[in-house]
């Protein structure tokens, strides 16, 4: 992206003009946060949407906020990997380019849920969907280059492992050991994708946006909801966890920068599993089996 002078506000303003932007889950919390962001820098932005109501209702707040009208809603449920094939096909025929994707929309359940594929949901909607919707696009954003792929994660990352024997908690399931797990392999894709990358302009990073007061877990149940529920006073504001995500999909800071790991808009390490070559192969090649994808 064009390096544009100046820090202050009105610097950036139009930074991302004829910019597409593509953002998941981005109806409420991180999701609409990091949307109004990128609109206000001028990019015309898709909120990809599972409620059609709501994601009317969040274009309808960016735009009076933002007075940027490119802002459009595309449905797609992210548990659905047809909804997802479906989703990326209208979105490649109306939009010729794709330059920043923000792979964001997550969920925690405290119990196993199943998908209409037959995944457990926390896996298949944190990385399935998303590793499946990058591929479908990964050919849009090669021809848009310089591109960015912005993947939110967490640093409950760093008590994840990516267990292949029971990948999906069919033998023994918990929302503690699936969600850390579900986290840790955005990281992983994030890295190996990067690398599959190379040379072609298109950057791929993950970000821990924070502890976010939205509404993640308030729903799930068990420990995760009781919480959410005493912790939220002293969470972040959405906004404030959009920081480095909207950082990340637009600063000229981070143009070349690829295959690392985010918080506070600085460079951290993430997990000593993460860096694992061979897990991350290996993840990529069943993600891809899993999904339907041609393995390359």
């Amino acid at each position: 992206m064009n390096s544009h002078e100046g820090s202050g506000t009105n610097s950036k303003v139009g930074l991302l003009q004829g910019r597409v932007c593509l953002i998941t889950g981005a109806n409420s919390g991180i999701g609409k946060a990091t949307a109004l962001g990128l609109a206000r820098l001028g990019a015309t932005v898709v909120l990809a949407s599972r409620d059609s109501e709501r994601g009317d209702i969040a274009r309808r707040d960016i735009i009076r906020e933002t007075e940027n009208p490119e802002v459009s809603v595309g449905k797609v449920d992210l548990a659905s990997l047809e909804s997802i094939r479906s989703f990326a096909k209208n979105f490649n025929g109306k939009f010729p380019h794709l330059h920043v994707l923000v792979n964001n929309a997550g969920i925690y359940e405290s119990r196993r849920i199943v998908t209409v594929d037959g995944f457990e949901s926390t896996f298949a909607i944190n990385h399935l969907a998303h590793f499946l919707l990058t591929n479908l696009l990964l050919e849009s954003l090669k021809a848009s280059a310089p591109s960015r792929i912005v993947n939110v994660t967490s640093e409950a990352q760093r008590a994840g492992h990516v267990n292949f024997d029971d990948l999906q908690g069919e033998r023994k399931y918990s929302g503690m050991k699936s969600y850390p797990q579900s986290k840790l392999a955005n990281v992983l894709f994030t890295y190996e994708l990067a690398r599959r990358l190379k040379g072609t302009e298109v950057t791929a990073n993950c970000v821990h946006p924070g502890t976010v007061r939205t509404n993640f877990g308030r729903n799930s149940g068990g420990f995760m909801a009781l919480a959410v529920k005493i912790f939220a006073p002293f969470m972040l504001s959405p906004e404030d966890g959009a920081k480095t995500v909207v950082w990340l999909a637009s600063s000229p800071e981070v143009e070349h920068v690829t295959g690392k790991y985010f918080q506070k808009q600085a460079e951290r390490k993430s997990t000593k599993e993460s860096y694992d070559l061979n897990v991350a192969r290996r993840l990529w090649e069943v993600s891809s089996e899993l999904t339907g994808l041609t393995q390359t």
